[in-house]
């Protein structure tokens, strides 16, 4: 008789059990659970897996993270353990959740993730135990999915009955499992854009399906459609949209006229980037005999067309904003309107929503007034135009400019000159664009004097040729000609803002808002900066501010100004949209809104028609209908701007390319534990050498002296040093740029 072989005991351990069992238990909050039952509920029924969940509710009673209703059944504990937050994913799996009911973030290990993902919105148990000094947690429960569609490559199985997608950028931790019938003809190494379907309890990877092949990877199309769809943003308008709106009447007709004020005969022009097609605001002005200066802020008039309740006007707020990525923008209105009817285009009548001030040499303004206007525009400037007319005329007094027109000196070098200028620059619009900067000179020096900080951070533009490619790289610098435009933009945001702003009873209104920037961040910024010999006074709030402008003018020019002028931006607040009115720190007002770009911003357009509402006497609008939408907007603005962050990220590593054999001069923007940041000087492109490329020496981060250190050498590597670098790898895929440490300059 043979023997019976006993079933040898399962050893496999359930993973992450306790957050599993805390979640059945939080899911049906008002049932209790023997340990039977949750083994029926994860399908188990084995000795061992049941010893698992006994001794692990046991654990969960002990430390009173559940309750034993009756005698075997546990329920989740009804208590103020539990809150919500939103999860910050780390590159190692590991993340910190960002909670109101904590001042510090709550560390959360990479088993107790629980298939949440970055961004999404969470419940989580925080624990009395810390790692590494902070708070650790548990997610329990996902409220709310901040994305549902990825971008990534797509890796079909050789026997071609399933495929997962590898999704870019290294916040993701797991790939996604695509059925075969639901690759959507794409083909092995696709970039794709898919979509989460579900996320099975058992499985590894979450569920879903491709909804759109954007292209091969590397090729520029396809890395450019990738980072539209990375953060949800259109390629194009839907063809109901797009018809919508070509349906339109763009006509000035007398009927419109008759209920405006006429400014037509009022001296008027624009003044824009060189290659910009959609013009939206344009400025008049006019020397009034009691010696005041009457000047006319003109934005386009995009609420006349952009009617509530329309497609056009669903996919205009949807959008809320357009999107400027390095070779195009994605515009938030079609063109018909964007750079057709909206667009104060010179030689022709429009329709436009005005500010128009009296003030005197002092800046003092007299009177105001706000309303609907039709508007003629007499002549287009390029900044680079008005500009040669300032510098030209710099030595003229305000009476010379005025008074005396055959000194006006009207001559636009032809290195700056459109091509084929559409018009001869009068002598009048001279004289009003040396005057108007005059003042708006003092207006820029009172905001500074009233506390208002300067941000001329340098931007990164690059020419292309006619393939998109990237044949070199320039900066944008902010001079005279744009300080003027911005110096009447912020005067017309500032002054309808006001004009709402303080009616009474209080009126809903559109504002936008910046708060007082974080102590621990400026205390991080000291640090940093006194590397560079530089001191800071955050005694007041007054000290705060003359501090910064004071630091932002002294690294003009020197090796470390986009370093400290990126970190200074880091330390204020963010702007937003909101309906809740607390003044804008950086500029210095009580009062701010956006009413002077509603062809490329939504909130203007909101702005817009709340204005018209209380010129025509009606109630406040609903509060909270304005706030919905104001948040809307501050979201699709996040999106938007690091969309376009990325795409210059692209584009600098797409140079780098081309520059594989070349040493460059650098200087040391970050330093961490796992490498070295350089931002090179002659392009600001930022790559990274890693610490395992560094073979000289044995180097260890020293977080004190933001350093690396070689242990046998002594060499330092420190924040804010030169360095020659190399470029060993630049890959457009995974947007990631390698270099070499060629060492320090002699």
């Amino acid at each position: 008789m043979t023997k019976k072989k006993k079933r040898k005991p399962s050893n496999n351990k359930i993973s992450n059990l306790t957050n599993t069992i805390l979640s059945i238990l939080k899911k049906d909050s008002n049932q209790s659970f023997n340990y039977k039952q949750i083994a029926a509920k994860l399908g188990v029924n084995d000795a061992s897996s049941r010893n698992q969940i006994i001794k692990k509710l046991a654990q969960l009673k002990a430390k009173e993270e559940i309750v034993e209703v009756e005698r075997g059944k546990f329920s989740a504990v009804a208590n103020s353990d539990y809150h919500k937050g939103v999860l910050d994913l780390g590159s190692k799996g590991n993340g910190y959740i960002i909670s109101d009911d904590f001042e510090e973030d709550i560390f959360i290990a990479s088993n107790n993730i629980n298939k949440a993902l970055d961004g999404d919105e969470v419940e989580f148990h925080a624990y009395k135990r810390k790692h590494r000094g902070k708070q650790e947690g548990e997610i329990t429960k996902i409220i709310k999915r901040a994305k549902t569609e990825y971008v990534g490559v797509i890796q079909i199985h050789e026997k071609k009955n399933f495929a997962f997608v590898v999704v870019d950028g290294n916040k993701m931790y797991t790939d996604i499992f695509v059925p075969i019938n639901k690759i959507n003809k794409a083909e092995d190494g696709d970039k794709v854009l898919v979509s989460l379907e579900e996320w099975p309890d058992k499985a590894d990877s979450p569920n879903g399906k491709v909804i759109k092949v954007l292209g091969k990877p590397g090729e520029h199309s396809t890395e450019i459609h990738s980072i539209l769809a990375e953060y949800g943003l259109p390629m194009e308008f839907p063809q109901e949209v797009e018809e919508f709106a070509n349906k339109i009447d763009t006509s000035i007709t007398a009927e419109e006229i008759a209920k405006r004020r006429d400014m037509r005969k009022d001296l008027t022009f624009t003044i824009d980037p060189k290659d910009a097609k959609d013009f939206d605001d344009a400025l008049s002005f006019e020397v009034l005999d009691n010696g005041l200066y009457e000047i006319g802020i003109h934005i386009a008039d995009v609420s006349h067309y952009l009617q509530p309740g329309t497609i056009l006007d669903d996919e205009a707020y949807e959008r809320a904003t357009s999107v400027y990525l390095v070779d195009r923008v994605v515009p938030m209105l079609p063109e018909i309107l964007s750079n057709g009817a909206c667009s104060l285009r010179p030689h022709e009548e429009k329709y436009t929503f005005s500010a128009v001030f009296q003030m005197n040499d002092k800046c003092e303004i007299k009177n105001e007034w706000f309303g609907r206007t039709v508007t003629y525009s007499d002549a287009r400037f390029a900044y680079e135009e008005a500009q040669a007319i300032i510098e030209n005329n710099e030595n003229l007094s305000a009476d010379e400019v005025l008074k005396n027109k055959e000194k006006i000196d009207t001559t636009i070098p032809a290195e700056v000159s459109l091509t084929g200028k559409e018009y001869q620059t009068s002598v009048e619009v001279a004289q009003a664009t040396i005057k108007m900067n005059q003042l708006a000179r003092k207006m820029r020096s009172e905001r500074m004097r009233e506390g208002a900080i300067s941000f001329d951070k340098v931007e990164v533009k690059f020419d292309l040729d006619e393939e998109a490619n990237p044949v070199g790289v320039f900066f944008k610098t902010s001079k005279d000609a744009n300080k003027m435009i911005e110096e009447f933009m912020l005067l017309a945001n500032r002054k309808v803002s006001e004009f709402v702003g303080k009616q009474k009873p209080e009126k809903t209104f559109v504002y936008r808002v910046h708060d007082e920037p974080d102590e621990s961040k400026l205390a991080q910024l000291q640090t940093v900066v006194a590397r560079f010999g530089h001191q800071l006074n955050f005694k007041t709030k007054g000290s705060i501010a003359s501090s910064l402008n004071n630091l932002l003018q002294d690294v003009v020019g020197k090796k470390e100004q986009n370093l400290v002028d990126t970190l200074t931006i880091r330390t204020m607040s963010k702007a937003e949209y909101t309906t809740e009115n607390i003044g804008h720190y950086g500029l210095a007002f009580d009062y701010y809104s956006h009413f002077t770009s509603p062809i490329r911003r939504y909130p203007d357009v909101m702005a817009h028609r709340l204005l018209q509402r209380y010129l025509d006497g009606e109630p406040s609008a609903n509060q909270e209908v304005y706030e919905e939408k104001c948040k809307h907007s501050s979201d699709m603005e996040y999106l938007a701007t690091r969309a376009e962050r990325d795409s210059i990220k692209y584009m600098q590593i797409r140079f780098m390319q081309d520059h594989e054999d070349e040493e460059f001069l650098g200087v040391i923007s970050g330093v961490t534990d796992w490498g070295i940041y350089i931002e090179i000087i002659s392009n600001k492109c930022e790559g990274m050498v890693s610490v395992r490329d560094m073979k000289d020496d044995h180097y260890q981060f020293d977080q004190d002296q933001y350093a690396m250190i070689g242990k046998k050498t002594g060499t330092m590597y420190q924040l804010g040093d030169e360095v020659i670098v190399k470029v060993k790898n630049a890959d457009l895929v995974k947007k990631h740029l390698d270099f070499y440490m060629i060492g320090k300059p002699e």
